[in-house]
């Protein structure tokens, strides 16, 4: 979000259940030129009692989990593929996340372009 549309919205990250940032997702993301090397996991505790124009969910299981943030104007779920969850080859898992980017670089331009 903020590498397309950073001059109109800031995105903020977390995680239901906080641990690294995936070496697939850093590579996937090089490959698009978007460095996110310098990431890091963050708990959703550390937006308590932020003010957000939208909160979004992109996974099943995270809506399940996510706890609500009553501060916020819009609340959005869209059910992409969990890529925690991937199983198979480097390759395979590979081609998994660059599927995943295109269908949320998708979505981002359909709902906030």
């Amino acid at each position: 979000m903020n590498a397309l549309y950073g001059d109109r919205y800031e995105a903020y990250s977390a995680g239901t259940e906080p641990t690294q940032v995936s070496p697939y997702a850093t590579k996937v993301m090089a490959e698009a030129g978007i460095d996110i090397s310098r990431h890091y996991s963050k708990s959703l505790e550390q937006f308590r009692g932020c003010n957000f124009d939208y909160v979004v969910t992109v996974c099943d299981r995270a809506k399940e989990s996510c706890p609500f943030f009553p501060e916020a104007q819009n609340h959005l779920h869209v059910s992409f593929k969990d890529p925690s969850r991937l199983e198979g080859s480097e390759e395979e898992i590979i081609a998994e996340y660059r599927r995943l980017m295109s269908q949320i670089r998708n979505w981002l331009a359909r709902t906030f372009g």
